[in-house]
């Protein structure tokens, strides 16, 4: 089974100049804790509620003219929309992530898939063994 079979098109995507509040009331919107950043449509980087909270709020940052770029991670993992399911949720133990951006080929952003998609997409067995190694593992979720 292909990612593009399970993954979650249509995804919201920030802008790197947007205000971190710009992302976190998307973010309350759509009831998600993380989002793309795309330059256009190249993928640039992924914000998190915790980069949010962590890297911006606690450091003393103002949401309201701090831009995305500043906290989001560039650090970018991702699959291919033509990816085996199996094999993706792999790649994602080993990265340590819950989440991962969907390109396609010519490396446009085209979904997101979480190991609960994962779940529901027929890749059980995988899915457990992928949130077992992340849950026993520091947390990475920022780097999407």
């Amino acid at each position: 089974m292909k990612i593009s079979e399970v993954m979650t098109p249509d995804v919201e995507i920030v802008r790197p100049g947007d205000t971190l509040r710009t992302a976190a009331q998307m973010m309350a919107d759509i009831d998600a804790g993380v989002l793309p950043v795309c330059d256009g449509e190249r993928l640039v980087g992924m914000v998190t509620d915790r980069d949010i909270t962590v890297r911006a709020v606690a450091a003393g940052s103002d949401p309201e003219n701090t831009p995305v770029r500043e906290v989001m991670s560039e650090e970018l993992r991702y699959c291919f929309e033509d990816d085996d399911v199996e094999e993706v949720s792999k790649k994602m133990a080993g990265w340590h992530v819950r989440r991962v951006p969907v390109l396609d080929r010519d490396k446009r952003l085209v979904g997101i898939v979480s190991l609960g998609d994962l779940a529901i997409g027929g890749a059980e067995e995988e899915s457990r063994e992928a949130l077992k190694e992340i849950s026993e593992a520091p947390s990475t979720e920022t780097k999407a």
